[in-house]
C-alpha cells in the first residue's frame, strides 16, 4: 500500500523540517523579545524602529523574505552564513528568513502579554530605583511570558507550517520531497495524505503540550 514511499527519505525530510522549526523558533523568540522591549521602550528611536519593523515585516509575504535571503543576501551581497556547502548555506539562510518574519509575530504576542501586567508594578519598580531594563527583565517579562504561552504556541505551529516555504530556495524539507514525489509517482492523493499526517503529528502534540503549560503557568490575578 505504501510502496510509493520506497526510495524516498521521508523521515529525513521531516527531520529537516523539525530542525528548521527549532532553530527558527529559538531565534524568533530571542529577536521577538528584543523587539517587544523596543516597542515599549521610553527611547523614541528604539520604539520607532520596533514599530516600523513589525508593521513592515508582517505585511511582506514570507516567500519574498525567503527569496531575498537567497537571491539578495547570498547572490548579490555574498553572504554565505559561514558555510561553503550550498545545502548548508540554503538551510541557514532559510532559518534567517524565518526568524526575521516570525519574530514580528512573537513581538506582538509578547507585547500583548506586557500590557496585561498591572502598571502599578512597573511604577513600584521605578520607585525603588530599578531602571527600565531591570524592570522589564525582572518584573514585567516573566509575567508577560507566562501570560502568552498560548499565543506563542500558535506562532510556533504557524512557523512549523511556514517551513514549507523554504522549498522555494531548495532546502530539502518535507514540502520539497512531497513535490518531488508527486512529480515522479502516481499516488498523488496518498502522498498528500502522508505528508498532511506528518505535519499533524508535528503540530498537534506541540499545541496540546503548550496549551496545558499555558494553563498551568497562568498568572492568577
Amino acid at each position: 500500500m505504501f510502496d510509493f514511499l520506497e526510495g524516498y527519505d521521508v523521515l529525513g525530510a521531516f527531520w529537516t523540517t523539525v530542525q528548521l522549526t527549532v532553530f527558527s523558533g529559538v531565534g524568533s523568540l530571542v529577536w521577538g523579545i528584543l523587539l517587544a522591549g523596543m516597542r515599549v521602550s521610553p527611547v523614541p528611536l528604539m520604539r520607532g524602529f520596533g514599530t516600523a519593523y513589525v508593521n513592515i515585516v508582517r505585511n511582506i509575504p514570507l516567500t519574498i523574505i525567503i527569496l531575498f535571503t537567497s537571491l539578495g543576501l547570498a547572490d548579490i551581497f555574498g553572504v554565505t552564513m559561514g558555510a561553503e556547502d550550498f545545502k548548508i548555506q540554503g538551510f541557514r539562510l532559510a532559518v534567517l528568513g524565518l526568524i526575521a518574519y516570525t519574530a514580528a509575530f512573537v513581538c506582538e504576542a509578547i507585547r500583548s502579554g506586557i500590557n496585561t501586567v498591572p502598571l502599578g508594578q512597573a511604577e513600584a519598580a521605578r520607585a525603588i530605583g530599578l531602571s527600565f531594563s531591570q524592570t522589564l527583565r525582572l518584573i514585567v517579562l516573566p509575567q508577560a511570558l507566562r501570560a502568552v504561552i498560548g499565543p506563542l504556541a500558535n506562532v510556533l505551529i504557524a512557523l512549523t507550517k511556514n517551513t514549507t516555504v523554504a522549498a522555494a530556495i531548495g532546502v530539502a524539507e518535507a514540502a520539497t520531497l512531497m513535490k518531488s514525489m508527486i512529480e515522479n509517482e502516481a499516488q498523488t492523493l496518498a502522498i498528500g495524505a502522508v505528508f498532511a499526517l506528518g505535519f499533524v503529528v508535528l503540530t498537534l502534540p506541540t499545541g496540546l503540550l503548550l496549551g496545558w503549560l499555558g494553563k498551568r503557568l497562568a498568572v492568577k490575578r
